[in-house]
């Protein structure tokens, strides 16, 4: 169910935002087993409630969101002096070549990976929070396209 997770004592801290009630459960299950801390949201809205409430290290996210897409979610994220440094990773059903400027969610965003859904396996997904986790304790910014 969306929301609070049980405690895990390492691993990154993650807001999952995934609108997606199975791919949502399926993600949030296997990076606990992973064994790192994951929210859930299925909604910008909550996510933004859950990062206010929750410390988080790192948000993964769709860019096809109700209400309030992705990328606005992103402009938002980035209005608060407290959420300015932790870094994004897209994990989303929305192609490259959509994206208009990859560099500018980078640099502006703070968009350290792209994965496209329909090419990412759970362990794709696993391996790159492990990788941005191992690159230094904060999550030093690694941009990388689909796997």
């Amino acid at each position: 169910m969306e929301g609070r997770s049980r405690s895990v004592s390492y691993g990154v801290r993650i807001l999952l935002i995934e609108p997606d009630i199975v791919l949502g459960r399926i993600y949030k299950e296997a990076l606990e087993h992973a064994n790192h801390n994951v929210v859930w949201a299925r909604t910008a809205q909550n996510g933004l409630r859950l990062l206010d409430e929750t410390p988080t290290d790192l948000i993964i996210t769709e860019l096809q969101l109700a209400a309030h897409n992705g990328i606005e979610f992103l402009y938002e994220l980035r209005s608060y002096d407290d959420w300015q440094k932790i870094p994004v990773v897209l994990l989303t059903s929305v192609p490259q070549v959509s994206l208009v400027h990859p560099d500018t969610l980078q640099t502006n965003f703070g968009v350290v990976a792209y994965l496209y859904k329909p090419l990412t396996k759970l362990h794709d997904l696993i391996e790159a929070v492990n990788s941005l986790q191992s690159k230094t304790s904060q999550l030093d910014p690694v941009w990388s396209f689909g796997v």
